[in-house]
């Protein structure tokens, strides 16, 4: 069992009702005349911790519980919290992980059927393993009426236990109740190996309690006759077709179904001149239409995130292509040329996709004299050994010089803490200086901070040769630079959080490492119920398919919605990837599984946005293409980024351009070709070769899972920490 499921067992039931015997009576609410029976338990404590004896409705001393009351009375937070109190105390009473589970199916028993009626897609709660149905209504005295039913009795017994604590209460109480209020409570164990069910199963209660505040906010908007906000823009994808919401992704959608001219024209090119194709995932929609549909006549075409782009440009050496075109920024040509170098293809000529320089706010954080003197500052300040971790998204200069100031390993976003955990194992007393990401420099602080309150038996599963003794001692020798952001992710801030907790709080969460601290707790959190990611674009494209995978399995109608929580040109390969899900997994009784892909944008994105409005940022206004509204692109006043402008600068285009003048008139290109780096690093040394040497130690790291020997020896007698 990993972290997240060891940590979510601690949180994982709720008791129905303390008593082993409970009597329930069946009052229908004078309310709701159309809703179904709601029972009621009262009990009271006797003087043994563990017995609990019922008894008549009648007023006396000790603990008195009704789910609902009648004559109107009123239920207070206060006692809300005392009833989950007395289902802690209940739970921990029970010693035995079995005597447990066998109290919440006993409890499961006790909850009143929902009609048939109730069990619609509508009233589904999203990212169970099993099938649950909750309907919440308001009754005329402001008070929260639930219900639920599910298809598992141990799903079910976590609903009763849920339903039991909030029917009755205010809204307002219903909201006040954070997941951390029922952290003692356990079902399955300390260990949470005793049982044998899913871990996902003791995220239910979670899911259910948050899809119980957000239908309760909705009907409270609805009580005060205000909206709940105009939703963000959305993609829906089915086995049938793709149906856009919203003016954002009517604009995504367009590309989505490619001219068959404009793919075949692109086709003959490539094939006839040997021309392979590496694209990055945040490609404008329209380049990506066409390429994604060209792959299936041209097998040279291969769009992924930065790390994977060279090694596909090898492949495509290897198989007989004469050029490379790069579709991405200036630092992903400059790898792809430099690794085809250090494979053996100096022949093969790389191809970008503009005139101008193709820029990117990383890569420009970590070529900046602040750069160098964080890390040649820092490293000369203490004794101890010292090693730099640059993100991949770098220049190949930046990696160059940098290694020959402190040893340097590049990383990506989804393996940057194994390199960093494997990194402190091996090297006694190392100082790592991570950059230049600050958002994920952060963010990786507070995953290790979270680590410390972990058990060691949690820890080690994260890493085998850690406790929390070594992560609250290395936390202090791990730094990070302060002046670094990607401007897509920068705007992923406390309104686009504000909004996906109002109204997408229930739906599945995907966040890039890079986005700021607000978005990373809240997929984080998502993540420890099973219902969200955080990672590379890879990782978000992998959550995704099999989340539709798993729902393909069950058989059953269903609507999986997915914030996503990064750059807007991950949907062409999304919407790919989950077509041919549907298409090729149709469920044998019918069942109609339907995608929803939201991007956390305004609908009206804005053409031009001035610096004021972009806080540290910057100002788009030098930018030689500027996202807008007309293209269905842009940066949102009201939420994140929707597109990178930088990447935006791959045009067809310029793909067409460059295919029609290859091979014979490689003149009119020489200022798009990728050209090789023939400066040398102060200790006079090809910038092509050492800025190589940290992505080859990433390598070998990746298949290996330790560091390379060369690279500790590097450690160990760099110059900077005396040694």
């Amino acid at each position: 069992m990993d972290a997240t499921a060891i940590s979510m067992c601690a949180v994982s039931s709720a008791s129905f009702c303390n008593s082993k015997n409970p009597k329930f009576s069946h009052v229908p609410s004078p309310n709701l005349p159309s809703s179904p029976p709601i029972f009621r338990c009262i009990y009271s404590q006797s003087p043994h911790l563990n017995s609990w004896n019922p008894l008549k409705p009648v007023a006396r001393a000790g603990f008195v519980c009704s789910a609902v009351t009648s004559g109107g009375d009123t239920l207070t937070s206060a006692a809300a919290k005392a009833k989950v109190q007395k289902l802690i105390q209940e739970f921990q009473s029970l010693t035995d992980p079995v005597d447990r589970v066998k109290r919440l199916l006993h409890y499961a028993e006790l909850l009143p059927s929902l009609d048939d009626s109730m069990k619609i897609a509508d009233n589904r709660v999203p990212g169970c393993t099993t099938q649950v149905w909750l309907r919440v209504e308001m009754d005329g005295g402001g008070r929260m009426r639930f219900s639920a039913e599910s298809d598992s009795e141990i799903t079910k017994g976590f609903c009763a236990c849920l339903v039991w604590a909030l029917d009755g209460a205010t809204a307002e109480e219903v909201l006040s109740f954070k997941a951390e209020d029922f952290g003692a409570l356990s079902v399955v164990g300390l260990n949470g190996r005793k049982v044998g069910y899913s871990s996902s199963r003791s995220n239910t209660w979670h899911n259910v309690l948050i899809s119980m505040q957000k239908r309760t906010k909705a009907l409270v908007a609805e009580r005060d006759g205000r909206p709940r906000g105009e939703p963000f823009p959305s993609l829906i994808v089915t086995a049938d077709g793709i149906q856009a919401k919203g003016s954002y992704a009517e604009a995504q959608a367009r590309f989505l179904v490619p001219d068959q001219v404009k793919i075949q024209e692109l086709v003959n090119l490539l094939e006839e001149k040997k021309i392979g194709v590496v694209a990055h995932f945040y490609m404008d929609p329209e380049v990506q239409g066409v390429l994604t549909a060209a792959q299936k006549l041209w097998p040279h075409i291969h769009i992924s995130d930065s790390l994977v782009m060279a090694d596909s440009a090898v492949n495509m050496a290897k198989a007989g292509c004469k050029f490379v075109t790069v579709l991405g920024v200036d630092f992903m040509s400059e790898n792809v040329r430099a690794i085809l170098d250090q494979a053996g293809f100096p022949e093969v000529g790389v191809y970008r996709m503009s005139k101008e320089r193709i820029g990117c706010s990383l890569a420009d954080a970590a070529a900046s004299p602040a750069y160098m003197d964080y890390l040649a500052a820092g490293a000369s300040s203490v004794s101890s050994p010292s090693l730099h971790v640059v993100y991949i998204n770098t220049s190949l200069e930046t990696k160059a010089y940098t290694h020959e100031v402190v040893p340097t390993i590049t990383c990506t976003s989804s393996n940057v803490v194994p390199t960093i955990l494997q990194a402190f194992a091996e090297v006694p007393d190392l100082n790592v200086w991570y950059g230049p990401d600050t958002y994920m420099g952060a963010n990786i602080m507070e995953l290790f901070r979270q680590m410390t309150e972990m058990s060691d038996e949690e820890i080690v599963n994260i890493h085998p040769n850690h406790n929390s003794r070594s992560i609250k001692s290395l936390i202090p020798r791990l730094r990070y630079f302060q002046d670094g952001t990607c401007i897509v992710h920068h705007l992923f801030g406390h309104e686009v959080v504000g909004k996906i907790n109002e109204m997408y709080c229930d739906a599945f969460l995907t966040a890039h490492f890079e986005v700021p601290g607000e978005m990373f707790a809240l997929a984080m959190e998502a993540k420890q119920r099973g219902m969200g990611v955080v990672g590379s674009t890879q990782n978000i494209l992998d959550f995704i398919k099999e989340r539709v995978q798993e729902a393909l399995d069950r058989n059953v109608d269903e609507h999986l919605q997915f914030v996503l929580g990064t750059e807007s040109g991950m949907v062409t390969s999304i919407v790919a990837a989950v077509r041919k899900l549907l298409g090729s997994g149709t469920p044998q009784n019918g069942a109609k599984v339907s995608v929803e892909i939201v991007f956390p944008v305004s609908s009206e994105s804005i053409t031009r946005t001035p610096s004021s409005s972009l806080g540290e940022a910057g100002d788009f206004s030098n930018l030689p293409i500027i996202p807008g509204a007309a293209s269905g692109e842009g940066c949102s006043l009201h939420g994140g980024c929707a597109s990178c402008p930088y990447m935006k600068m791959n045009s067809l285009e310029s793909l067409l351009k460059i295919c029609h003048n290859l091979p014979h008139d490689k003149d009119d290109l020489s200022s798009y070709e990728a050209g090789r780096f023939s400066l040398q690093t102060p200790n006079g040394k090809l910038i092509a070769d050492v800025g190589c040497e940290p992505i080859l130690h990433m390598r070998h790291f990746q298949a290996t899972k330790r560091l390379p020997e060369k690279l500790i020896q590097q450690i160990l007698h760099n110059p900077l920490n005396g040694r």
